[in-house]
C-alpha cells in the first residue's frame, strides 16, 4: 500500500503551523492512512485497526509494530518581508512531538528564492496504539513559502 497527499499551490506557512495537503492523488484504498483535503494531519493506523489481527497476545511484551516508510518533499523560500539571515526549516511530527531526524533546512539568499528540501523515515505504529498522527510543521522562527509539497506514505509490513 501506497498513499500519496500533495499541495501544489503556493501557501504560506506560519511559525509552528502545519503544511496543508489540498490534493489527494493517490488515496489509501485500504484505510491505513487516512486524510481529509484542507488539513495538515494524517492518521496511520496499525492492521489489527481494520479486523486483522497483527497482535499475537495481548500482553505488553514483545509487541509488534506496522511499519511506515514516510518520505515529504517541498520548496520553500523566505517570504516578501521575511529575514533572510535566519535559515528556515521544516520537520515531521509523529504524535505532536517533532522527529530530530526529520529536520530539513534551507538558507536562502535572498526573499522568494526557493529551495527544495526533503525528509525520510519509518514510523512506528505500535499494534497496541492502533494508530499514530504525522504532520509537517514549520520550525523556523518566521512564516515561510511552501509551495509543491508531497509527502508519501508506504506500509512496509508488520516487525514481530
Amino acid at each position: 500500500m501506497a498513499a500519496e497527499y500533495s499541495a501544489n499551490a503556493l501557501q504560506l506557512v506560519q511559525a509552528n503551523a502545519s503544511v496543508i495537503f489540498t490534493e489527494s492523488p493517490v488515496p489509501c484504498n485500504r484505510g491505513l492512512a487516512y486524510h481529509r483535503d484542507e488539513s495538515g494531519l494524517f492518521r496511520v493506523a496499525s492492521p489489527g485497526l481494520l479486523g486483522v489481527s497483527c497482535c499475537r497476545r495481548c500482553c505488553c511484551s514483545d509487541l509488534p509494530s506496522a511499519l511506515y516508510q514516510v518520505a515529504f518533499h517541498a520548496n520553500i523560500s523566505v517570504p516578501t518581508g521575511g529575514d533572510v539571515t535566519t535559515p528556515i526549516s521544516l520537520a515531521l511530527f509523529i504524535d505532536g512531538e517533532e522527529d530530530p531526524s526529520s529536520l530539513m533546512i534551507f538558507n536562502a539568499d535572498a526573499v522568494n528564492e526557493f529551495g527544495n528540501v526533503g525528509a525520510d523515515i519509518i514510523v512506528s505504529v505500535p499494534c497496541i496504539c492502533r494508530c499514530a498522527s504525522v504532520s509537517v510543521r514549520n520550525t523556523s522562527t518566521q512564516a515561510i513559502n511552501v509551495q509543491n509539497a508531497n509527502i508519501v506514505f508506504d506500509f512496509a509490513g508488520v516487525r514481530r
